[in-house]
């Protein structure tokens, strides 16, 4: 499926094309640097949380990782606004945001809700897979990982 790019002044804001199209990439590099920070941040937190380590409660592991996220969930929804590409109408954000809430929540088994040591490192595994799996939608635009997306579920 073809990504409308609009122009700025379609976006709603004054300029030229170019300015859409420089908004648009300025938009989804803050995105992608998101994406990684997140995940280093994910993987600090699951060492911490594997090794023992206190710094897993520390002031800045409980605000950080969620000031990022809350600037990837931001950009995510400036992006889907900027290119009129919708969850629930395009099958691949769909999959990416229901992808997210299984994240999410392996996430927090992984980090806090855990009762025992195996429960906590399955969950972290299994929240890694599940992430790399959102990043090859996105890339692919298909929830179908190898191939073409097969219409809007």
């Amino acid at each position: 499926m073809p990504i409308f790019l609009p122009t700025a002044s379609q976006a709603g804001f004054p300029g030229s094309f170019e300015d859409g199209i420089a908004g648009y990439l300025a938009l989804r590099n803050i995105h992608v640097a998101a994406v990684s920070v997140t995940l280093l941040l994910f993987l600090l937190r699951g060492y911490w949380m594997i090794s023992g380590s206190r710094l897993l409660t520390s002031r800045f592991s409980r605000i950080v990782p969620h000031v990022v996220d809350t600037v990837l969930l931001a950009s995510a929804i400036g992006l889907t606004i900027f290119v009129h590409q919708y969850p629930l109408v395009n099958s691949w954000l769909t999959a990416k945001v229901v992808g997210l809430i299984v994240y999410i929540g392996l996430g927090t088994v992984a980090l806090k809700r855990g009762s025992t040591a195996a429960i906590r490192s399955s969950a972290f595994v299994g929240a890694l897979i599940v992430f790399a799996w959102i990043v090859a939608t996105a890339i692919g635009h298909s929830p179908f990982l190898g191939t073409s997306d097969l219409g809007n579920l």
